[in-house]
């Protein structure tokens, strides 16, 4: 790795624990309109996509459709459930707190959502303005965009990233963009088999701990 090392960090299941708490808002504001049947088990097959893309894939999957006029609940349920029950993943503070290698947030979220998912767990100041998102590009994950967007901002080459991700479709995103990825498995939405399936999906590890990333990223010549 070079002076130019970067540590490129998803939002949602990485940073916060967030992921059961949005299965629950697309769960309430789909049968607040009728459609009942859109789980977590639905959910779980979204996971690392942005909202657009997953609108379309819970009607695959199950026939229902949200209409543009109420795609807007989405985030009034979304932000209410945060600001009232999101917290930040397990060791990420103090892991950010000594943290010196350049770091970025590249999320499949909107802005608003991820800089209030920041500001509510208090990591907002780990980032300052070093916040990307898939609305910024043209393709969401699995595409490489976001990275390579978030790389060509922060002044790094692909090759000197690393991405930290909790989902096969981000995982795939990151390898496509010619970088190194480390799957993390310690949020609330974990399940049997989610590190295999990080692996598989080109992870070079998953790893359950953010001292288990430290471990990592040292091995890989980063400056901790």
């Amino acid at each position: 790795m070079t002076a130019q090392q970067l540590i490129i960090f998803d939002c949602d299941g990485v940073l916060v624990d967030s992921e059961p708490l949005a299965a629950e808002a697309y769960e309430r504001v789909y049968e607040k309109h009728g459609m009942s049947g859109v789980g977590s088990d639905i959910i779980a097959q979204c996971v690392g996509m942005k909202q657009a893309d997953i609108i379309v894939r819970i009607k695959e999957l199950t026939g229902h459709h949200l209409q543009p006029e109420q795609e807007g609940d989405l985030w009034t349920v979304t932000r209410d459930l945060f600001s009232e029950k999101l917290n930040p993943t397990n060791g990420i503070a103090p892991f950010l707190g000594t943290l010196k290698t350049g770091r970025c947030v590249a999320s499949s979220s909107s802005l608003e959502r991820i800089h209030h998912s920041l500001a509510v767990t208090g990591l907002a100041p780990h980032f300052g303005e070093a916040i990307f998102s898939s609305s910024m590009v043209k393709r969401g994950k699995p595409a490489p965009d976001i990275f390579l967007y978030a790389a060509e901002k922060m002044g790094a080459d692909p090759a000197n990233c690393v991405v930290i991700e909790d989902s096969p479709f981000g995982v795939e995103g990151a390898v496509a963009a010619g970088m190194t990825a480390i799957g993390y498995t310690g949020g609330g939405h974990t399940y049997a088999g989610h590190g295999e399936r990080l692996k598989a999906q080109g992870a070079q590890a998953a790893c359950a701990t953010w001292a288990e990333i430290s471990d990592r990223l040292n091995g890989l010549g980063f400056r901790l």
